[in-house]
């Protein structure tokens, strides 16, 4: 079944069928949820005791929808005598309006009933099928059914009202009407769906944070629009990027939510299981986007800095300057069922951490934050050291200090058997995967330019200059599958090499970690049939062990994961195999209405001839929405270097011409071109790769 996702301001969504109903599932998360808790788990229309079917959806709209529904499945021979315009929004609530159609000449009185029910289940119970530990209570009363949750001080409710002409039958499974509706006539029905988070003295908790995280919906509206405005204007040829990247931007602002505890404006990691503030995806989402929504980053890694790890907590994977892997707001988290008050549990968040702040200040020139943030860079930096070298040979590490509900892979690919040998086997722990090295490695090196620029530090940056230099030597030298001419995955505890061929190698040419004599062989790699399916890079290569293009990080195509590839290969300047990737994903965006997917199947191009949906990937996904921004910044080349900005296009063939207009940054606003070469055309000036280029590429436009 194709579900469709709703969304406001982040802190409330809904997951319906294509009819708009809800019905209540343990597997999948169809319902009515705000911060981690389902307040509607059942919520079906029927008309004369049928279902309906949609002739028609509008969902344009992130936070409001349109259905047009018949009774029963349509025939070719069909003539309904009745209709049903469903109007849903949700804005701080959920708003729904049913208008009945009388489509005959003669009155009727349909019976209309909407099944409406609240298991209240937290978001990561129903990913792990847990039961619910509460009690449920059901009140009805005059046209208003309030469902209420309390276990000890943990208190939720659900209230639902109604306004219509007619009587309403109100009962603990719903409410029933059999309105009166003359020849071509209407009739209508409001209901109100309230969301209550309830503390001890029967307030909701949303009533006493900070102003900014308690404005009325239409103003989070407003901003959001206002933040989309802001961002730079893309005039081109090719309607895949122009689509993607308007999807984009209005998926990255309808994915900011407000904390409930801290009050600021965050970006969540994705719909419907990451609707919250992860490090790793939250981070990796804003370095993406920072060229063109660069307000997003400070409140990121403000707060990811304030819940920086303090202390040895076995149950939280938590340790001294470790930055949060994930924070969770409902009942398992509160309760302590699951560690996730956060949980610290991702060995590359700190050193992410420590990359993000220093891109950020490198793009806007603001040295505020990078000295506001000393500390708790230089804490992430500490932790590399000590706390991540679990083996004392100088690689980061990872083992989880929870052995009942922490992860056991503490790395992007977090699931089970994503880390595997080339037959399968899985290496035992800790283990040490090839890409935490070179994001260990990157963060050293812009440590090092902070601590000489902006913490006067000259020592601090020597050490750090000197650590990484020792860090890539021993990396090329125990990583490298020599016979085979690519990076393992991984290395075992005994350090031996985990060997499989997977998608984490693109991951170290963006870190920079990969010497330059070895780069054309990585991508060779990258874009060899093993790996490169056609529409991007598999997670995993084909005839490995564990290979399943269907699997989650064994033989899926990853869009953030292929977009950080070509940020890899442009910085190598392969600008023809990092064009190609940019290309097959602006392909494969065309297939799902311009908003990427968070994952797709890894069967091969030439098998499908269209990408094939991966069943329960998150849509919208912020790393994903960010992926068109990230391509659009590798094929127009643009990276800052001191208060200038550099474009050095590379476009592929067959997306024509390419205007980013308005560029934010420490230039002001700049403008940057570039169109696909033929060979039959000239290089537009100040275009061509082979033409070295600086601030003067740059076009200013005030």
């Amino acid at each position: 079944m194709t579900f469709l996702i709703h969304i406001l301001d982040g802190n409330n969504f809904m997951v319906t069928d294509r009819r708009g109903d809800i019905e209540n599932s343990l597997t999948f998360p169809t319902g009515l949820f705000s911060f981690d808790t389902r307040f509607l788990s059942t919520w079906v229309l029927t008309l004369n005791d049928e279902r309906l079917y949609a002739l028609s959806i509008d969902e344009r709209s992130t936070f409001q929808t349109h259905y047009f529904l018949v009774p029963g499945e349509p025939t070719h021979y069909a003539d309904a005598k009745l209709s049903v315009l469903r109007h849903r929004a949700i804005d701080g609530q959920l708003a729904e309006t049913l208008t009945l159609l009388n489509h005959s000449s003669e009155e009727v009185v349909p019976t209309i009933r909407i099944e409406m029910a609240s298991d209240f289940a937290d978001l990561l119970d129903i990913k792990h099928d847990r039961l619910k530990v509460g009690e449920t209570t059901v009140l009805t009363e005059e046209r208003r059914l309030r469902l209420v949750y309390r276990r000890e001080s943990f208190h939720r409710e659900t209230v639902i009202s109604v306004e219509t002409e007619g009587d309403v039958t109100v009962d603990q499974n719903g409410m029933t009407f059999r309105p009166w509706v003359g020849p071509h006539g209407e009739w209508r029905a409001r209901f109100s769906v309230r969301m209550h988070i309830l503390g001890a003295y029967g307030k909701d908790f949303r009533e006493s944070l900070p102003i900014e995280a308690n404005r009325p919906a239409a103003d989070v509206r407003q901003e959001r629009e206002e933040l989309i405005r802001q961002a730079p204007r893309l005039a081109c040829d090719g309607e895949p990027l122009s689509t993607a990247y308007h999807v984009s931007l209005q998926d990255l602002a309808a994915l900011r939510y407000h904390s409930i505890t801290l009050g600021q404006p965050l970006l969540a990691a994705g719909l419907p299981w990451y609707m919250t503030l992860f490090g790793r995806d939250s981070m990796i989402a804003a370095l993406q986007a920072l060229p063109f929504l660069p307000t997003v980053i400070p409140p990121t890694l403000g707060v990811l800095a304030g819940l920086q790890g303090s202390r040895l907590d076995d149950f939280r994977d938590e340790e001294p300057g470790k930055i949060l892997h994930e924070l969770r707001y409902g009942e398992s988290a509160g309760f302590e069922d699951q560690p996730h008050s956060p949980y610290y549990g991702s060995a590359d968040s700190s050193p992410l951490f420590v990359i993000l702040l220093d891109e950020y200040q490198r793009w806007t020139g603001d040295t505020k934050l990078v000295r506001r943030l000393e500390f708790a860079a230089r804490a992430a930096l500490d932790w590399i050291d000590s706390y991540a070298d679990l083996l004392g040979n100088g690689y980061v590490w990872y083992q989880s200090r929870n052995s009942d509900t922490g992860l056991p892979n503490q790395c992007w690919k977090d699931s089970p058997e994503s880390i595997s040998y080339a037959d399968g086997r899985l290496p035992g722990f800790p283990r040490a995967v090839c890409e935490h090295q070179g994001y260990a490695y990157d963060a050293k090196i812009r440590g090092a330019r902070m601590a000489r620029k902006f913490w006067r530090d000259p020592t601090l940056a020597d050490r750090l200059e000197r650590e990484a230099a020792a860090l890539k030597e021993r990396f090329n030298r125990d990583f490298w599958i020599a016979d085979r001419e690519y990076y393992a995955l991984a290395l075992d505890a005994d350090g031996k090499q985990v060997d499989a061929l997977a998608s984490n190698m693109g991951h170290l040419l963006w870190s920079g970690i990969v010497p330059e004599d070895r780069a054309a062989t990585v991508a060779a790699h990258l874009l060899g049939p093993r790996l490169f399916s056609g529409w991007g890079v598999r997670t995993l290569a084909t005839e490995q062990g564990r290979y399943n293009p269907v699997g989650y990080h064994v033989g899926t195509v990853w869009p953030f994961d292929n977009s950080l590839i070509a940020w890899g290969l442009w910085r190598y300047g392969l600008r023809e195999e990092a064009g190609r990737i940019c290309q097959v994903l602006l392909d494969a965006s065309k297939f799902f209405g311009g908003r990427l997917p968070e994952a797709f199947a890894g069967y091969d191009r030439r098998l499908t001839g269209y990408p094939v949906e991966y069943p329960t990937a998150c849509s919208p996904q912020a790393w994903s929405a960010g992926t068109p921004l990230l391509l659009l910044r590798v094929m127009l080349g643009l990276e800052p270097h001191d208060e200038h900005l550099i474009i050095d296009p590379y476009v592929p063939a067959g997306l024509g011409r390419i205007e980013l207009l308005n560029i934010p940054g420490a230039w002001g606003r700049v403008d940057a071109l570039g169109r696909a070469r033929t060979d039959h055309e000239p290089p537009l000036p100040g275009t061509d790769p082979g033409e070295a280029s600086g601030p003067t590429g740059a076009v200013p436009t005030d």
